[in-house]
């Protein structure tokens, strides 16, 4: 069973059918704890989910000109009316351009007692103009081994608890393997062969904000912010293994 006070999602809030955000501490995400200000422009894949309020609640990942890749716990039980995406900004106050969306989809898998299967695809009602500071961002064509150098962004939380930042955070991190982060996790919530898992210290890593957001191994984006011990306690972070569902996800695009 879940540690309910402990486990938490790493997005801000859902809105769950409502216009109006409300909270579940396990469904919530962290901001990046122990990073720095991404360079102005230099992550042109990132994507902010925000309430028509314009209060970001998740990240995301841009794929092509109408496709978004997020967690699936950023969007079920939402409608798309209720949602926005906002791209082309670093910061969540000014700047960037904002789609209306068409379409939610959900994996059918997703298990959001044990957060499994934890992927989405957001359908945008027109079509993303890029530039040099909107771009989409490829599929893996392998797995992340453990070991891999990673790269994470997001909006979430730098301390617990604490404020969303302005400024989109970075952090370098390292993936750990699948037994070892099954090991951390024993007797606290069970992790999949189909996620990721990332730790370096005690004091970096995910928090509230950053559900949905890129994990990226050499330019690809491989992991989709999952869950986590909030904040940067020393417990690795888990994403869905982007690898694991990439079927799943080209399908659904089309």
């Amino acid at each position: 069973m879940i540690a309910f006070l402990l486990i938490i999602s790493l997005c801000g809030f859902s809105v769950h059918g409502s216009a109006i955000p409300t909270y579940d501490i396990r469904l919530q995400s962290p901001r990046i704890v122990g990073g720095l200000d991404a360079p102005d422009g230099g992550i042109p894949y990132q994507a902010s989910l925000r309430t028509i309020f314009d209060s970001h609640f998740c990240g995301g990942s841009i794929l092509s000109k109408n496709f978004v890749l997020t967690a699936a716990h950023c969007t079920v039980g939402q409608y798309p009316a209720f949602i926005k995406v906002t791209v082309g900004t670093n910061s969540l106050v000014s700047g960037g351009q904002s789609y209306a969306v068409s379409k939610l989809i959900v994996h059918e898998g997703y298990d959001a007692s044990l957060i499994a299967n934890d992927v989405s695809l957001v359908k945008l009602a027109q079509d993303i103009v890029f530039s040099n500071r909107v771009q989409p961002i490829e599929l893996p064509a392998g797995d992340t081994e453990a070991g891999a150098d990673l790269v994470l962004t997001g909006w979430g939380r730098t301390s617990y608890p604490g404020e969303l930042p302005d400024n989109l955070q970075i952090i370098n991190l390292k993936a750990v393997s699948v037994e070892t982060c099954q090991s951390l996790y024993s007797g606290i919530n069970q992790v999949f062969s189909s996620q990721i898992c990332s730790l370096t210290k005690s004091g970096e890593g995910a928090c509230h904000g950053d559900s949905g957001g890129p994990l990226v191994e050499n330019g690809k984006v491989v992991g989709i912010v999952s869950w986590g011990m909030p904040c940067a306690r020393g417990y690795p972070d888990v994403y869905t293994r982007v690898h694991s569902f990439k079927d799943w996800i080209v399908k659904n695009q089309q």
